[in-house]
Formats: C-alpha cells, sequence, structure tokens
C-alpha cells in the first residue's frame, strides 16, 4: 500500500508561482513499483484532467496544452517525491490538484487527498 500527501497549494495572483510537491509512503517495493505519477486537477463544475505525468524510467514527460510552457513535472532522485513547478499562473488553473500513482499511465491506483490552487486575477 502506498500513501500519497500532496503539499503546496496556495492563493497567488495571476502570473505568480507554485510548486507542489508529492510525497510516497510505504514499503519500498510498493513505491518502487510506481512507473508513473500525475497531477491531475479539478475545478468545480468541470471533469478531472491529467495536467502533467512523467515515467519513473525516465523520458520526456506529458503537459497538457493549457499548461505546457507554464508547469513542469519533476522528480526527486529517491523517487520518492513528485514535484509540479506551475509558473505564469491564471485565473483557470484554480482548482483542486492531485498527485497519483501507478504501474501504468493507464491506470492510477494511488491517490493523494488534494491541494487547493487558487489564481485570482
Amino acid at each position: 500500500q502506498v500513501r500519497l500527501v500532496e503539499s503546496g497549494g496556495g492563493s497567488v495572483q495571476a502570473g505568480g508561482s507554485l510548486r507542489l510537491s508529492c510525497g510516497a509512503y510505504g514499503y519500498s517495493y510498493s513505491i518502487n513499483s510506481l512507473n508513473y505519477y500525475g497531477w491531475f486537477r479539478q475545478a468545480p463544475g468541470k471533469e478531472r484532467e491529467l495536467v502533467a505525468r512523467i515515467y519513473t524510467g525516465g523520458g520526456g514527460p506529458y503537459y497538457a496544452d493549457s499548461v505546457k510552457g507554464r508547469f513542469t513535472i519533476s522528480q526527486a532522485n529517491n523517487k520518492n517525491t513528485v514535484y509540479l513547478q506551475m509558473n505564469s499562473l491564471k485565473p483557470e488553473d484554480t482548482a483542486m490538484y492531485y498527485c497519483a500513482a501507478g504501474i501504468s499511465s493507464a491506470e492510477y491506483k494511488y491517490w493523494g487527498q488534494g491541494t487547493q490552487v487558487t489564481v485570482s486575477s
């Protein structure tokens, strides 16, 4: 079993930056089995969307078109922590942000509790 804990959300003005962190806790063999980490977001009245995804084995990350060039996903050397650096934030980025992880990019088995990001104009 793996527990994901997000942090770093908050309120900023448009154009500002935030960095979200996602820590994975649990048995090492369970954490090491995770190949994908994703950051999702869900705004009120909207569907949840994948914002960024990273493969722990390397390779280019995935970004939604809406955040390309502004957001950067990265992982710590120990691969237990994943970050989402968010720059040039816009009011439309306001949402609850969730970290998720799984063995396959098609199924995220573990989810964090979410962290709120609010961007004011």
